[in-house]
C-alpha cells in the first residue's frame, strides 16, 4: 500500500520507527517529514499528508504528534480527509470498516512503540465494508463536508 507519514517534533522518533516498520512489511512510505527534533507546527505536517491522499499520490495517511488530537483535527479540515486518533486495536480497524477513515493519527506521548506497530497494522489490514448503513451514514458526512465547504 502506499502510505504517507508526518509527524510533528514530538512525533518524530515514532514517526522514524514506524516508517521502517512500514517499509519492512512491503508498503510504498512517502515521508513527508518532520526531519529533526527541532519545534515544528503539526498542521503543517498534517496538510502535507492530507494532500497526498487528495492528489492520489498514497492511499492512507498516517499521523504523529504529542497527542494525536492536534494532527487530527488540523487533518480532517481537509476535504475528503477522514482522520481519527486511535490508541487501540479496534477503533484503528473499526473506524476503517465503518467510518473509511483513510488517516490515522497516533499520540507519542501516549502510545509505545509496540503498540503503534499493532495499531498501524490493523489500519492498514481494514477495508471500508460498505454495507448499507455505513453507506449513508459515510454519505451524510460527505454531504455535510459539501455543504459546509462551499466556497
Amino acid at each position: 500500500m502506499r502510505i504517507a507519514i508526518g509527524a510533528d517534533h514530538a512525533g518524530f522518533d515514532m514517526k522514524n520507527g514506524l516508517l521502517r516498520f512500514l517499509q519492512a512489511a512491503g508498503h510504498e512510505v512517502l515521508d513527508l517529514g518532520t526531519h529533526s527534533t527541532t519545534p515544528v507546527d503539526y498542521p503543517d505536517s498534517a496538510e502535507a499528508v492530507a494532500n497526498a491522499i487528495g492528489d492520489g499520490r498514497v492511499e492512507r495517511g498516517l499521523l504523529v504528534c504529542g497527542s494525536g488530537a492536534g494532527v487530527s483535527i488540523a487533518a480532517n479540515k481537509a476535504l475528503g480527509i477522514r482522520a481519527a486518533v486511535c490508541h487501540d486495536t479496534y477503533t484503528a480497524h473499526q473506524a476503517v470498516e465503518h467510518d473509511d477513515m483513510n488517516v490515522l493519527c497516533l499520540g507519542a506521548r501516549i502510545v509505545g512503540a509496540s503498540l503503534a506497530q499493532e495499531i498501524v497494522t490493523a489500519f492498514l489490514a481494514a477495508t471500508f465494508s460498505g454495507e448499507e448503513r455505513h453507506r449513508r451514514r459515510l454519505n451524510k458526512i460527505l454531504s455535510a463536508e459539501a455543504r459546509l465547504n462551499r466556497t
